[in-house]
C-alpha cells in the first residue's frame, strides 16, 4: 500500500491528467469540467442533467468516483503503475471514458 504522501502525489497527478484529457472532449460534447481543492466535477446538461465527482480518499488510499448512481473505487496498482478499479482491475481512464460514453450515448476515448 502507498504511504499517504505517495498516494496524494499520484492521485493528484491522475486527477490532473483526467482533467486535461476531458477538457477537449467537454468542448466537443458541451459539458463542463471543474477542478477545485483536488476534486474534479464533471457536469452534464445533456442528455440529462448529471454530475460525476472524482475525489481522492487518503485514508483508504483510493480515488473515489461517483457517477451514474454508482460508486467506483480505484486503488493503486504497481504492476500497471496506475489506478485501477478494485473490482475488475480496469484502468482508471478507461472506466471514466466508458462512464462518459454511456452518459452521452456516444463513444469517447481518453
Amino acid at each position: 500500500m502507498l504511504n499517504e504522501t505517495d498516494f496524494r502525489d499520484r492521485a493528484e497527478d491522475a486527477i490532473e491528467q483526467l482533467e486535461e484529457k476531458l477538457l477537449p472532449i467537454a468542448d466537443q460534447h458541451e459539458f463542463e469540467v471543474e477542478a477545485a481543492e483536488g476534486i474534479l466535477t464533471i457536469l452534464f446538461e445533456e442528455p440529462s442533467p448529471t454530475k460525476f465527482i472524482v475525489s481522492p480518499n487518503s485514508p483508504a488510499r483510493q480515488i473515489w468516483v461517483s457517477a451514474l448512481s454508482t460508486s467506483y473505487k480505484f486503488g493503486w496498482d504497481d504492476a500497471t503503475n496506475g489506478f485501477v478499479l478494485d473490482k475488475t482491475h480496469e484502468p482508471f481512464f478507461h472506466v471514466i471514458a466508458n462512464l462518459v460514453s454511456r452518459h452521452l450515448g456516444k463513444p469517447v476515448q481518453l
